[in-house]
């Protein structure tokens, strides 16, 4: 059976984003060139070219988790050769994943995301109110960045303060706006609207009226947080990341914050927990008198 058929599979019947399925394309491509070097087919790969092949990956230098990305591509294709009856037995069914080290979501201090938009000096005209559109909605959203990038003008309902955003596997979820990011969307959609472009299409565009390009976004992203921060990543994905943090920070409800996250499961949302209780851990060493932190003062009283 032909990759081309499971990537059809991943695209229409597991509604998987296009960047999903060029990520697995890309991978079974490069096991497909390794078992050909072997004299092997795809659906002829057992389970020691498998191990031989990560191996020979991390070998190389390529990191745990992107092997396991990786093993994930294959786990899947070989699943649904098993699925449709091409195949008995799945080659990655003993295989274990190589151990990564866990590693904690890096997130912008709340301080220094209130210079980011308190204090910064924004570019005047039009370019001023889209980027500072842009961080502002990653920031108070959470939402991704391929999310952000396919929003339309008609996904945002400034009557009800929400906006509407569509996730993985093409799952729709509607985020609420603060009033001050719907001040934020209604100066914007005005200079949108001044420069000629229509009042349908991508919210977000350039200035030739032609949509946002994924790359753009990344880099003036990582330019406006350079302003504030010198943190090695300075990412749309961090502003997710300072998200999360911040609400479960603040005090919400960590099944609320799944829910806006568009995460499918409370797991994914719990990574950020550990942040908030490091917080509480070094809050406690202060402040507790057998804390090992800040010395305890004698009282006064008898």
């Amino acid at each position: 059976m032909s990759l081309d058929r499971y990537l059809e599979h991943l695209a229409y019947e597991k509604r998987c984003s296009a960047h999903t399925v060029q990520a697995y394309r890309r991978d079974l491509q490069q096991f497909a060139g390794f078992l050909e070097g072997m004299g092997v087919g795809l659906e002829a790969a057992t389970g020691k070219l498998v191990r031989g092949w990560m191996m020979g990956l991390l070998e190389q230098g390529i990191g745990a988790r992107s092997v396991n990305r990786k093993l994930s591509a294959l786990r899947g294709y070989y699943t649904f050769l098993r699925t449709v009856g091409v195949l008995t037995e799945d080659p990655t069914a003993l295989i274990d994943p190589p151990k990564t080290p866990k590693r904690l979501p890096e997130f912008v201090e709340l301080g220094r995301m209130d210079r980011l938009f308190d204090d910064l000096k924004w570019p005047e005209g039009a370019k001023g109110e889209r980027d500072r559109l842009i961080l502002e909605l990653l920031y108070s959203t959470g939402m991704r960045l391929a999310e952000l990038l396919g929003l339309g003008v008609g996904d945002v309902d400034l009557h009800r303060a929400t906006v509407k955003v569509l996730g993985k596997r093409n799952k729709e979820r509607i985020v609420p706006l603060t009033p001050a990011l719907c001040e934020r969307l209604r100066a914007y959609l005005v200079v949108r609207a001044a420069s000629g472009v229509g009042e349908r299409g991508p919210l977000l565009v350039d200035e030739k009226g032609q949509p946002l390009a994924r790359r753009s976004v990344q880099r003036l992203v990582v330019y406006y947080l350079s302003g504030v921060t010198s943190q090695r990543k300075r990412s749309p994905h961090v502003l997710r990341h300072t998200f999360a943090t911040h609400m479960l920070d603040q005090g919400a409800d960590l099944n609320a914050v799944k829910e806006l996250l568009g995460h499918a499961g409370l797991a994914a949302t719990q990574v950020y927990t550990h942040n908030t209780v490091e917080k509480l851990r070094n809050v406690h060493a202060q402040a507790h008198p057998r804390g090992g932190g800040v010395p305890h003062e004698p009282s006064n009283e008898r």
